[in-house]
């Protein structure tokens, strides 16, 4: 048999399966075109299978074993299923949310059969909600996992496939390998028993849990005057969103119009992201109409939040916060009201997180990127990542949430309005007591995977030896692990001097694009001071970016 007839064969044999008219009706076309001698694409979707990690699934829409479809989601929830039993779970509850993408209800309906047919019980969320909502969901109702069908903010032809356990926080190592392995043991859809019905439906109940939850994350009688701008981004925010601020007693948020409503084709941004070049513009242009406190936006499935703050300097008078940003002002909040617990972060973020948890006396722990690492932190109160990502309650939400997370800093806002300064004026605060942290963000998306590899293996087997005119005093590649991180693929850089510059290069678990974090410290004698150090750490961070794009052969 030559290597196309055997293509071909596995092509038919995946269609035979494959439940869904649409791409059965795109597989037959490909394997058409490749018995006319054209199986270049054909070839692409069956080079293997979308690796099921730590992440779950993610990948494009289409017919095959390399992209998302009902196919993959079947033999996916029939994987966990069987890694569910294999732990003594059987008869446990499964939760099953979704958002507004393309194909997501049927996926989660897929995932209900399988765990239905498999002898666990599923319940579905009532219709496309926040990712938190999910995370939620999980402890309230007692269940032994989790699914929510989510891309979160990649681009409108992907879907995924996140997996919770019953302790409401993402999958980690061994899990990822042990249901991976189950997954592959699915010899046939045919195997997998789908019934038509029997599992639950639930109503708003889990959902008004939830938004008497959020609450608990204010002050009792705290201001809420703050006014707001919104954008949903296109995704399922908005209802939940305003709902909250409504029982916080906040005024209600104008609302960017545009982008209040689902629409998976997402048709006024080229990426659904808060941090992508020209997502907020419609944002803006609502803010600079209504004059408000400040601007926030959740990301498609709303577990992040992005702010923005009016900052006359800037062209068109508004300011996108970091996320490093916004994870100061919080902690800053949470400190001022005298909480107690653990603050964590991961690795990429800033480093001024652990200076506010040294001076205010509470604990403070670094770990991997994501939150399913930041959410195992024993004793967790409040934790952060610097991609926008903010867990306020880990009591309620053991992952992080755009909703919580902005009731938080608009609470914060507010308080800081009634004293007659803003959330800026924090910021110089913060900075002036522990030094001015500046990040920054080399981000490179690629079509070709290949180039990612490329650059980690060039700065592997030729480490910078300065960055920035800084010579480099440490390089750790984190494959190996260290004492407090367990191994990932990544490299992380120290520099000499008073500026404590670190740069830390992974590839991204959930887009195709290599990640490098920046960060200077600038010493602030005073609020005078603030300018020239602002100009020190933009040159610095910039000939950081210039050095390590040519280092890595970007």
């Amino acid at each position: 048999m030559t290597q196309d007839d055997d293509l071909l064969t596995r092509a038919q044999a995946w269609l035979d399966e494959d439940p869904d008219q649409e791409t059965r009706e795109e597989l037959a076309r490909l394997i058409e075109a490749g018995r006319a001698g054209t199986a270049d694409e054909l070839a692409v979707r069956f080079a293997g299978t979308l690796q099921f990690g730590t992440a779950g699934l993610r990948g494009e829409l289409g017919a095959g074993p390399m992209r998302m479809n009902r196919s993959v989601v079947i033999r996916a929830a029939a994987g966990l299923a069987a890694y569910l039993k294999g732990k003594g779970q059987d008869g446990g509850l499964v939760v099953i949310g979704y958002d507004a993408r393309h194909k997501s209800a049927d996926f989660a309906r897929d995932t209900a059969a399988v765990m239905t047919g498999a002898g666990l019980r599923a319940a579905l969320l009532p219709r496309p909600l926040p990712t938190p909502v999910l995370a939620y969901a999980i402890r309230h109702l007692g269940a032994v996992a989790g699914v929510e069908v989510t891309a979160s903010h990649n681009p409108p032809r992907d879907n995924g496939y996140k997996v919770y356990l019953g302790d409401g926080s993402q999958i980690v190592p061994p899990a990822d390998a042990e249901i991976a392995a189950e997954i592959a043991a699915v010899r046939s859809l045919h195997d997998v028993p789908r019934p038509e019905d029997g599992w639950e439906t639930l109503g708003d109940e889990v959902l008004d849990a939830y938004l008497e939850r959020t609450d608990a994350v204010l002050t009792p009688g705290s201001p809420r005057t703050a006014r707001t701008v919104y954008t949903a981004m296109h995704g399922v925010g908005k209802d939940v969103l305003t709902a909250a601020f409504a029982r916080a007693g906040f005024p209600p948020p104008a609302l960017v119009a545009e982008q209040a409503d689902p629409d998976p084709d997402f048709p006024t941004v080229a990426f659904p992201n808060p941090e992508e070049p020209g997502a907020m513009d419609l944002a803006f242009e609502a803010a600079r109409a209504v004059a408000p406190d400040l601007v926030i936006a959740n990301d498609p499935d709303a577990d992040r939040c992005a702010v923005a703050v009016p900052d006359p300097a800037v062209e068109g008078g508004w300011r996108m916060l970091r996320g490093d940003e916004v994870g100061a002002l919080l902690a800053a909040h949470l400190v001022r009201r005298g909480v107690t617990g653990v603050f964590a972060e991961s690795i990429v973020s800033s480093s001024l997180l652990g200076r506010i948890a040294e001076a205010a006396g509470v604990g403070y722990e670094e770990t991997l990127t994501g939150f399913k690492w930041i959410a195992r932190v024993e004793g967790l109160r409040y934790g952060y990542e610097e991609a926008l990502g903010y867990c306020v309650d880990p009591e309620g939400v053991r992952d992080k949430d755009g909703i919580t997370a902005a009731l938080l800093v608009t609470e914060l806002a507010s308080v800081l309005k009634e004293e007659g300064r803003s959330l800026t004026d924090l910021l110089d605060v913060l900075a002036v007591e522990h030094g001015l942290h500046a990040t920054d963000q080399l981000s490179v998306r690629v079509e070709d995977l290949g180039i990612i590899a490329n650059a980690m293996a060039a700065l592997r087997e030729r480490p910078p030896v300065a960055l920035a005119g800084l010579t480099v005093v440490s390089a750790e590649d984190l494959t190996k692990g260290t004492e407090a991180l367990p191994p990932t693929d990544g490299l992380r850089y120290h520099l000499e001097g008073d500026y404590r510059a670190r740069v830390i290069v992974r590839p991204s678990g959930t887009e195709p694009k290599l990640k490098c974090y920046l960060e200077v410290v600038v010493p602030v004698a005073g609020a005078d001071a603030l300018p020239t150090a602002r100009a020190t750490a933009a040159e610095l961070l910039g000939a950081l970016k210039r050095d390590l794009a040519e280092a890595a052969g970007l």
